[in-house]
């Protein structure tokens, strides 16, 4: 999957120059995509494919929240309350609500939003000064990218191939407007 923009480089500077503030928002994330994994578990317990693999997803999503954790800990941090993520709740509101239709987008959404993640975990490997830090971040993109394969993947398994590479491209084009209406600030999104 290819995103149509680009993360800005004002984006990567604003975190590299408070990266205490984007471990904070990074641990936040990883908590919240363990949980929604766990929640399409709970959603599609008649699906034994998706619920393996969700269930493996958050049990990896939740490993990364521990290592972000002890990142912080080592750092002196300490986890903060959920802010509401504007980049994700810009596109859940383009989730339908037909059944079959709710289960496609969140499937799709989810790839995108992991594509952008292994996009932006990429770039902080590559820039990043700390060589530890560097090499857990270029692991990061890497299991990223798998998950946004994961995702699609899934959607491919349980729809139409034509219905998915449709949606698909609109999620796409979705993600690429969210993106740009986001703040450039020192988060994940």
């Amino acid at each position: 999957m290819r995103l149509l923009t680009r993360s800005p480089s004002e984006w990567l500077q604003a975190v590299l120059s408070d990266f205490d503030t984007f471990l904070l928002d990074h641990a936040a994330n990883e908590r919240k995509a363990s949980s929604m994994a766990m929640s399409m578990v709970a959603h599609y317990p008649d699906r034994p494919q998706l619920a393996d693999a969700m269930i493996d997803l958050a049990l990896e999503e939740l490993n990364h929240f521990r290592q972000v954790y002890r990142l912080l800990v080592a750092r002196g941090l300490v986890l903060a309350a959920d802010e509401k993520d504007l980049y994700v709740n810009s596109l859940r509101r383009h989730i339908r609500k037909p059944s079959a239709e709710y289960l496609l987008d969140r499937l799709l959404s989810a790839a995108v939003i992991e594509a952008r993640g292994a996009e932006r975990f990429a770039e902080i490997g590559a820039n990043i000064k700390d060589d530890k830090l560097a090499r857990f971040y270029q692991t990061l993109a890497k299991s990223e990218a798998q998950h946004h394969q994961l995702f699609t993947d899934l959607a491919y398994e349980y729809f139409d191939q034509a219905a998915v590479d449709l949606r698909l491209q609109e999620w796409l084009t979705l993600e690429a407007k969210a993106m740009e209406q986001q703040p450039i600030h020192a988060k994940l999104h």
